[in-house]
């Protein structure tokens, strides 16, 4: 191989590693969020995704229908959001209720009002990162930055120049109002989902599809 290009594979490979570093973004117990004095660090969470969390001992199975609360936009100081626009947010917000709307449909009836075997969902869109254009893309074709990528993707971490979601979700026995379930969770695509990469809401949109998906697994 010619040197001057291992070494600039070399070079693209050591910057990949410091902008995913400073890009990367981790959750804090939002403090305006009603569950957050609950919340405690989660140490069987390895992955990093879900850092924040409260639980109880719950039979899910004796729960036949929820309430979806509208999903909240978090305003809080300590939001995440860096300097995404509200159209951004209110777009994430709003794919977040239908999404997880529709992963409920298939084990819930969603209804209105509280009554027995009735779970109350709460979700709180408290961050985000879009993805860089174009160079987010070019970086899982290139040399160094595939090596880096397959890296990451191997180990459930996040891709190069690569968006992000996080959010709270809060659960409640909805006859009670007794909180169930809290937890703060970070959710991005793999590392090597290029359709992720296109679009500067894709990663933060699949990120959402994943924590649908890790969501209903809970309440099964």
């Amino acid at each position: 191989m010619d040197r001057s290009i291992a070494m600039r594979g070399l070079v693209t490979l050591a910057l990949c590693a410091v902008v995913v570093g400073c890009a990367s973004v981790t959750p804090v117990p939002y403090s305006e969020m009603a569950s957050s004095a609950y919340m405690a660090p989660d140490k069987s969470d390895t992955s990093g995704r879900v850092p924040y969390r409260y639980s109880t001992q719950v039979d899910w199975r004796t729960y036949n229908k929820v309430i979806l609360d509208p999903v909240t936009i978090y305003r809080g100081r300590d939001h995440q959001f860096g300097d995404m626009s509200d159209k951004d947010k209110a777009t994430l917000a709003a794919y977040m209720q239908n999404r997880f709307a529709d992963r409920l449909r298939g084990r819930f009836a969603l209804v209105n009002a509280r009554g027995p075997n009735t779970l109350r969902v709460r979700l709180t869109l408290t961050g985000a990162v879009t993805n860089t254009p174009v160079l987010g893309t070019l970086s899982r074709f290139d040399v160094a930055g595939a090596v880096y990528n397959g890296v990451q993707a191997a180990r459930d971490g996040e891709g190069t120049l690569t968006g992000s979601v996080i959010y709270g979700v809060e659960i409640f026995d909805a006859s009670t109002s007794r909180l169930l379930s809290a937890y703060v969770t970070k959710q991005y695509p793999n590392a090597y989902d290029i359709k992720a990469s296109v679009g500067s809401l894709a990663a933060a949109t699949a990120g959402i599809d994943k924590g649908a998906d890790a969501f209903m697994a809970q309440l099964n």
